[in-house]
């Protein structure tokens, strides 16, 4: 005999909320089980706001309800989403890219659109797993089309966007944890530190001598100012009394929209005041001296910006020029594959090998803390401490009359 309306809607063994469903679609009957639970309440008309869960049993049912409830009870509960990832990225690039620099943002995003999105952006929010995660992540570094896959540096910038964007998801109570947390990822080598040698550093003050950017190169050897810091200096952070530079900001280029440029925080946002030298104030000066004569020469065309690095109307160097000048000098000296930030490098080995104490380096670097810098200079340190070492050797073989003997 067919149930009634009510002996359906009816819990099963005084479960309450958990009840046995039938429904008919295209004349055939389905029979599941459903649970209804209050979620919250409404805080302006006080109406509780109902969820169902549903299964193919009432023991699934019952033990899904139990640890919903459970989990509002201790207020940790997440309510299911229905965002897709893809959905989910739009709202964070849009609502929570504000508070870092536009460059980082642009990265991000590019990263979202070439990776995440083609990968995992159809997955629903709440149905990611981290198994699922692993096997997108594993995918990264796989060739395909015959293309290379991505370097494990690569991977490791992918992975730290999507859990940047997931834990945003976490915070927001869209997704109970994040799936990207504890994923196994490829070993990235620590690159090899490329400095000049000193005769190299020699050849290549020869070669870039008289040239448009020789001044640029210099000051980047004596002080191991970044490429973007040199550019965006301007002669308000020039201190000539005190004899320092002032460095917070730099010049950044937007990658969309054209070539724009505008003036930004440093790398890690950490502003820093540098003492260089006698020799590195004079050559500001005659920089000084030969831009009053450009500024002259041009008269009203001269765009007055206080760059301290600009060419003969007062625009400021772009870093495409400078790195394609860099590249001329340095082919010509037979380092093709030397780069400008190897300028920096150098400013800093030729630092530990005057001995200068490495948190003096590591302040003029505009490093974070001074254990980065000695991790990131670990070669050339080693390489002090053995000849320390090998010098001390010497010493005691003539003074050791054991050794003597």
């Amino acid at each position: 005999m067919p149930r009634s309306k009510r002996e359906k809607g009816r819990g099963a063994n005084n479960m309450g909320t958990v009840r046995k469903r039938i429904v008919k679609k295209n004349g055939k009957e389905y029979t599941f089980w459903e649970a209804r639970y209050t979620e919250r309440y409404d805080p302006g008309t006080g109406k509780q706001i109902q969820r169902s869960i549903t299964g193919k049993t009432q023991k699934e049912v019952a033990q899904k309800l139990k640890a919903i409830l459970s989990d509002i009870d201790d207020m940790v509960y997440t309510a299911p989403t229905k965002l897709t990832v893809n959905e989910w990225l739009d709202i964070w690039e849009k609502d929570y890219l504000n508070g870092v620099k536009p460059r980082t943002a642009e990265s991000y995003r590019d990263i979202a659109r070439l990776h995440i999105r083609p990968g995992l952006g159809a997955v629903k929010l709440c149905k990611l797993t981290h198994h699922m995660v692993q096997v997108f992540i594993n995918q990264l570094s796989e060739e395909r089309n015959g293309k290379p896959g991505l370097s494990p540096k690569s991977v490791k910038n992918v992975h730290g966007v999507l859990h940047r964007s997931l834990q945003r998801a976490v915070i927001n109570r869209y997704i109970p944890f994040n799936p990207v947390n504890d994923c196994d990822l490829p070993v990235v080598e620590k690159p090899r530190i490329r400095s000049f040698e000193p005769e190299e550093i020699t050849e290549f003050l020869r070669e870039a001598e008289g040239h448009r950017y020789e001044n640029l190169y210099r000051l980047a050897l004596f002080t191991g100012m970044r490429e973007g810091e040199l550019l965006g200096l301007t002669w308000d952070c020039v201190n000539f009394k005190r004899g320092t530079i002032s460095i917070y900001r730099q010049l950044v280029q937007t990658r969309t929209g054209g070539r724009k440029f505008s003036l930004g925080s440093t790398k890690n946002t950490k502003g820093r005041t540098i003492q260089p030298g006698v020799e590195v104030m004079k050559l500001l000066e005659t920089i000084r001296s030969e831009q009053d004569k450009q500024r002259a020469v041009a008269g009203a065309a001269w765009k007055e910006e206080g760059f301290v690095f600009t060419n003969e109307l007062g625009e400021h160097y772009t870093h495409a020029a400078v790195y394609c000048a860099f590249k001329k000098v340095v082919r010509k000296i037979g380092l093709p594959k030397a780069r400008f930030h190897d300028l920096r490098h150098t400013y800093a080995t030729s630092a530990i090998y005057a001995k200068v104490d490495i948190k003096t380096i590591s302040e003029n670097l505009g490093h974070a803390t001074v254990a980065f810098t000695l991790d990131k200079y670990a070669d050339v340190i080693q390489q002090m401490r053995q000849s320390c070492a090998d010098k001390m050797d010497q010493f005691i073989a003539q003074i050791d009359p054991k050794r003597a003997a």
